[in-house]
């Protein structure tokens, strides 16, 4: 009896040791867990401001659209305009994201009254729970002295200025003023047409022609970033607009949309010669040409990569970025990860991974636009390196790059 009872409480023993063991090891799992990656690398040497400007482009009328509510008696088009900007240090007006979401209601009806944080605004309750979130960027702070190089952003379909605030935020801490207005075709509403992609293209240009007449901007030095559709006006507004002297394409819409670069007539990619950054998700050329098969003998025809011969071109395969994942706002929309993500993944990337790729999206765009606007050859090196050189994680992307021909 005394063997039995023994060998039970060496049984238990050994029970409790096992169970020890196991919530040790959940526990050095739970500890060692990765904090949620942040969506830029840091932020430059300057404190960023932060401006609104809600002025007209009185060279276009407006279309009404079930988007848009225009002031009584306004015929003009709305330029609501976001800049962020080097700035002298003073962080007496940190703005949260949430100040960012209520811009939203007075998009293109300057004559509203301007929503307080918590407000109902369309969508805004989607990102409720990062209304508060500090974004280091300051409302209205003096700029710091010098002028600077230009960066427009160019917005997807129909989106906000906003969508993409932390690249914006994150390229002016490293010297440079970036200007962005929401996504628009001929009324609030884009439309994946000839007209929809113009009317976005000459907002680019009406931003250009009015970041000369600020005090601390180079437009010797200006270039487009455009992420989707706003990738596709950026390119239109290139090849009109020689003010523009480099192109940041975050998984634009030419690559999926080239029968419009060929209406255009006047959009020739193989004659354009501006360095261009192109960076490519997980969406293929099949699936667009399933979605539109109105189309798809056009898909494959003209390549706009392939024909970009006479401008540099650095190709940036993000291995686990979709679609989405390429504006920071999608990184906030709680509802878009609860219903849309298993949908949309191709692979086994996480959230996190998506918001790593991210924030390598924002350093090589710093890169690029360092290399070719200010002429640094640390950041030409930097992209001539490979990514395992430049400390980039393995299985997040992979780059190429080709050099103009004369």
């Amino acid at each position: 009896m005394y063997r039995s009872c023994g060998r039970i409480f060496l049984l238990r023993q050994l029970w409790t040791l096992v169970l020890l063991g196991w919530a040790c090891w959940i526990g050095e799992i739970a500890a060692a867990a990765p904090p949620e990656v942040p969506l830029i690398p840091g932020m430059g040497p300057y404190p960023v401001g932060f401006s609104l400007v809600e002025q007209y482009d009185r060279s276009r009328g407006f279309k009404a659209d079930e988007r848009n509510k225009v002031a009584p008696g306004e015929q003009a088009r709305p330029v609501q305009t976001l800049i962020w900007y080097p700035a002298k240090p003073d962080r007496s007006s940190e703005m949260t994201f949430g100040d960012y979401v209520m811009l939203q209601p007075t998009e293109t009806d300057f004559s509203a009254a301007h929503p307080s944080v918590g407000e109902t605004v369309v969508m805004g309750d989607a990102f409720k729970a990062h209304y508060a979130e500090k974004l280091q960027t300051y409302r209205g702070v003096a700029p710091a002295d010098g002028r600077y190089p230009v960066v427009i952003y160019a917005p997807s379909a129909t989106s906000f200025a906003w969508e993409n605030v932390d690249l914006c935020r994150y390229l002016a801490s490293h010297g440079y003023v970036v200007i962005a207005s929401p996504g628009m075709g001929e009324g609030r509403k884009s439309t994946s047409d000839q007209a929809g992609v113009d009317a976005q293209a000459n907002d680019i240009s009406f931003l250009v022609s009015y970041a000369a007449t600020l005090s601390n901007t180079d437009v010797s030095k200006v270039a487009v970033a455009g992420f989707s559709w706003g990738g596709l006006a950026e390119l239109f507004a290139a090849a009109r607009d020689d003010r523009i002297k480099a192109l940041i394409a975050l998984d634009g819409s030419f690559r999926y949309f080239p029968w419009l670069v060929t209406q255009s007539k006047d959009v020739r990619p193989d004659a354009m010669k501006l360095p261009l950054l192109y960076f490519k998700g997980q969406w293929e050329l099949e699936d667009q040409a399933h979605e539109y098969r109105e189309q798809q003998a056009d898909i494959i025809k003209p390549n706009v990569l392939n024909s970009w011969i006479h401008g540099d071109l650095v190709s940036v395969q993000m291995l686990g970025l979709f679609h989405p994942e390429f504006n920071s706002a999608t990184h906030r929309l709680e509802s878009f990860w609860e219903r849309e993500f298993d949908n949309l993944q191709r692979a086994d990337y996480d959230r996190n991974e998506g918001r790593l790729g991210y924030a390598w999206v924002t350093r090589y765009t710093l890169a690029f636009v360092d290399a070719y606007l200010k002429g640094d050859a640390k950041a030409r090196a930097f992209l001539q390196a490979t990514p395992r050189e430049n400390g980039v994680p393995i299985h997040t992307m992979a780059i190429r790059i080709r050099k103009a021909v004369p």
